[in-house]
Formats: C-alpha cells, sequence, structure tokens
C-alpha cells in the first residue's frame, strides 16, 4: 500500500440512535415507536439480515454483536411466521393481511418485507424451517452411510428432536390443518411445492458432496433424495387423512416401502 497517499476525509461519527449508530429511544429492545418511524426488533440488525429462507449469508461481522443481531432477527421471524399461521388457522388464509401479521408481532411492514415475500411464505416458514432442519441432520450423518439410509436417519432425528421450541408435525397443534389449508389453497399449494423443492435441491447437493458427484448431471443423488422426500410426503399425507393415523409409524412404514424393490 503507497503510504505517501493523502489521509481520506473521515466523516463525523453518527448521533446515537442513527441508522449506523446504536438504538435509543423509541424501538431500543424491541419496544416500537411511532408506526413508521420505529426501527423495531428485526430493523436493529442492519448487517446481519438473513436470505429469504431465514439464513444468515452476511457471515460473522463482529463476533458476538453479530450474533445477537442474529437471534433477534431469527427471533423476529419465527415471531411473524408464529402470528401468521395462528390467525390463518383461526380465520382462514382469504382473511389474512400483512398488516394482521405485523400488528401481531409488533413489527414494521418494511421487516416483513425483509423476511418475507407473501402472505403464504410467512404462513409456510415453519414448514420451511423444518425442511431446513432436516438438511441440517443430513449433512451431519457419517459418510459412510447410503445416502437414503442418511436421509431416513435425518428425518428420524427430527421426527424425535426433544427440542420443545420446535417439535415435529405430530407434536405440535394445528399441523394437520395447515396441510388440508395447503391442499385447498391454490397460494399456499405453490408455495409449500416452492419451498419443498427448494429444500430438496439442498438435500441432493449434500447427498452429491458426500459421493464425490455433480448434483447436476449425474442421477443417482437426486434420485436417492427423490426416494426419501416421497416417503417423507406420503406418510405426512396419510396421517394429515388419517386422524387415527401415527407419523412415526408411517415414516417407517414409507422408507421400507420406499426400500422394497418392488414396493409391495
Amino acid at each position: 500500500m503507497n503510504t505517501d497517499r493523502p489521509a481520506p476525509h473521515t466523516a463525523p461519527a453518527p448521533a446515537s440512535g442513527s441508522a449506523s449508530g446504536a438504538v435509543s429511544g423509541p424501538g431500543a429492545q424491541g419496544v416500537p415507536g411511532p408506526r413508521g418511524t420505529e426501527p423495531d426488533v428485526a430493523e436493529s440488525d442492519a448487517g446481519a439480515e438473513p436470505d429469504a429462507a431465514g439464513r444468515d449469508e452476511a457471515g460473522p461481522r463482529g463476533g458476538s454483536g453479530a450474533g445477537r443481531r442474529d437471534r433477534k432477527a431469527r427471533r423476529t421471524r419465527e415471531a411473524m411466521a408464529a402470528a401468521a399461521l395462528r390467525l390463518t388457522l383461526a380465520h382462514g388464509f382469504a382473511a389474512l393481511a400483512v398488516e394482521d401479521v405485523t400488528d401481531a408481532a409488533d413489527v414494521s411492514r418494511r421487516t416483513f418485507s425483509r423476511h418475507f415475500g407473501s402472505r403464504e411464505d410467512a404462513v409456510l416458514d415453519c414448514l420451511r424451517a423444518d425442511f431446513a432442519r432436516i438438511n441440517e441432520a443430513l449433512a451431519a450423518r457419517p459418510a459412510a452411510e447410503s445416502p437414503v439410509a442418511a436421509y431416513r436417519a435425518a428425518v428420524a432425528a427430527w421426527l424425535h428432536d426433544p427440542d420443545p421450541e420446535h417439535p415435529a408435525w405430530h407434536r405440535r397443534p394445528g399441523m394437520r390443518d395447515l396441510f388440508v389449508l395447503i391442499d385447498e389453497e391454490p397460494a399456499l399449494t405453490a408455495a409449500f411445492r416452492r419451498i419443498s423443492v427448494a429444500e430438496e435441491e439442498r438435500s441432493i447437493r449434500l447427498v452429491a458432496a458426500r459421493l464425490g458427484l455433480h448434483p447436476e448431471t449425474d442421477l443417482r443423488p437426486a434420485v436417492a433424495v427423490g426416494l426419501g422426500v416421497a416417503a417423507l410426503h406420503a406418510a405426512t399425507r396419510t396421517w394429515v387423512r388419517d386422524p387415527a393415523g401415527d407419523l412415526p409409524t408411517l415414516l417407517d412404514r414409507a422408507f421400507d416401502l420406499a426400500a422394497a424393490e418392488p414396493p409391495s
């Protein structure tokens, strides 16, 4: 670097409470100020903004401070998603407005738009998060495991995860009703398909990396993941339509059938 170059002009530091400084006054600690002007819980985490799927793509940006911002953003997203789902189950998807979600979660419309592209994305975000957890478990499976066995084990890990904040579908109230709505509402059907495909593509890339294969040109990762995803969706479909159905039992049966040749 040329050390003889004159030092650049440095602008004065922003006052406390500005967009690039510490948040103070209304909006600090998640307490909203006047609607439309408040820096709410998610707007104070600029620089750690999650992508459309809720994953932080900014990377480390200052250690523990960035971690706190990430957690704030995640909690805000989860609060909006929970509100959207609760309101939809109570009043129907047609009656849901974005303003209902932002009011229930006490955030601004701008924050909603930062996390979600539509109402249906917010309603179904819990399912996106579940598929993402399955992929996290898949990424952690031993390399020696076959792809279908690894996917089955990943689904089982999610299914039996004792975390009370993120229970599997059979232990979460309202999930059967949500899947019924997905079948009935075209917007939810399309959004669910898009979410499922996106996470399935991620599964294919994970399996391809395990096998040292190209995810776009080699059929084997896509076929292996397709079998696992088909088992998951088939078991879920039956569980939704059969009130007496037990999801863990149905999943075991579906994966057994996927492994049979031919299924019987």
